[in-house]
């Protein structure tokens, strides 16, 4: 018997990346059994050897006990009709979804169907986001294309493929450390190591169903944050769009009353939402400090926020990671401030917005006064 939310793993990554292939062999780890596996076209995926019959329209049954389903015009049709399957029985269980994107796809609006619609919120949680990068062909694809930069900067873990065909080794190295730049949070692996390879790999969310734990310094991605702040990324080229995209994190001691943090999203949504391409954190509640909130947002969507039942670590507080392009970082520690209370920090990229007292006054005495 399946339980609710089912755990979604999104799996992207540019044209010719290798996704299909990674699929393969992740699809033969027993650990997968009971996942459905929803791709853009069933042609796309050599699944041959894993085929038993057409169960119905857009549904494949595999020997493994999976699912291959394509989405006929619409995600969240396909996810739906998922849910609607397991609830009349016609399929037995269900643990886990794994979306493979198209290459040119921007992964907002994917994370956007999982998160925000009101018939899946419940049913689905986003479990993390895998993109896989080509070695070969990474660095004119991340110059060229702003949707590549997009794919690498939402992910929980880069990936990367064709290593084996890059002869020099000061490529891959560069590589490394612009990914690193891009998203210092995302450990980055290798396609030919154990760990790209098992379900492991995609089981990168805050909760673990399975054993029903939570481990936010993983899901956030502080240590690795941490690490790659130590590179000097001072001989980039400003032309790349990665030079667009910026990941920063907020902090705060001790619980927060909800509105105080309601207001600071409802704000930060309302005037840069279409700017952030993923909000994660993690949030004690003056109302509850034993609860921690767990926020999710891309884009102006806001996941429902979900309490956990305890804390996964020792650490207390507030812990929001934010993955932005063309956001004025400045302006948003300020506004964190004034609804938080907390004090403001300076960074380098300060802006005329920010630096108008007026502005950050009137932010705050519209918090000052919700909390009132």
């Amino acid at each position: 018997m399946s339980s609710f939310p089912i755990a979604v793993s999104v799996l992207t990554g540019f044209l010719g990346a290798g996704k299909t292939t990674l699929l393969n062999r992740l699809l033969k780890d027993a650990a997968l059994a009971d996942t459905a596996v929803i791709i853009n076209e069933f042609g796309d995926v050599a699944i041959d050897h894993l085929l038993v019959e057409q169960s119905s329209e857009g549904v494949i049954q595999l020997s493994d006990g999976c699912l291959c389903c394509t989405v006929r015009g619409d995600l969240v049709d396909t996810l739906a009709d998922l849910v609607e399957r397991l609830q009349t029985a016609r399929i037995a269980k269900l643990s886990r979804v794994v979306i493979e994107t198209t290459g040119l796809a921007d992964p907002a609006p994917v994370l956007q169907s999982i998160m925000g619609h009101p018939a899946l919120v419940h049913a689905y949680r986003l479990d993390g986001v895998v993109t896989l990068v080509d070695a070969v062909n990474a660095g004119a694809t991340l110059d060229a294309h702003i949707e590549a930069v997009k794919q690498a900067a939402v992910a929980d873990r880069l990936v990367l493929t064709k290593t084996d065909l890059v002869e020099d080794s000061a490529t891959l190295i560069a590589l490394r450390s612009r990914l690193a730049a891009i998203n210092p949070r995302a450990p980055i692996l290798d396609a030919a190591e154990p760990a790209a390879n098992s379900a492991e790999l995609i089981k990168c969310g805050l909760y673990d169903p399975e054993t029903k734990s939570a481990d936010a310094r993983r899901w956030l991605g502080e240590e690795a944050h941490e690490h790659a702040h130590g590179h000097d990324h001072h001989d980039h080229d400003h032309q790349r769009h990665d030079e667009r995209v910026k990941s920063f994190s907020l902090q705060h001691a001790g619980p927060l009353p909800f509105a105080a943090i309601e207001m600071f999203l409802d704000l930060l949504l309302s005037q840069y939402g279409d700017r952030l391409l993923r909000l994660k954190g993690i949030v004690e509640l003056a109302d509850d400090p034993s609860r921690p909130l767990v926020l999710h947002a891309v884009q102006s969507l806001l996941h429902p926020p979900a309490r956990l039942p305890d804390w996964p670590d020792a650490e207390r507080g507030t812990r929001l990671v934010l993955i932005a392009i063309d956001m004025p970082e400045d302006y948003v520690r300020r506004l964190f401030a004034a609804a938080t209370g907390s004090p403001a920090v300076d960074t380098p990229d300060r802006t005329a917005l920010t630096d108008n007292p007026l502005a950050i006054a009137g932010h705050r005495a519209d918090v000052e006064s919700r909390l009132i």
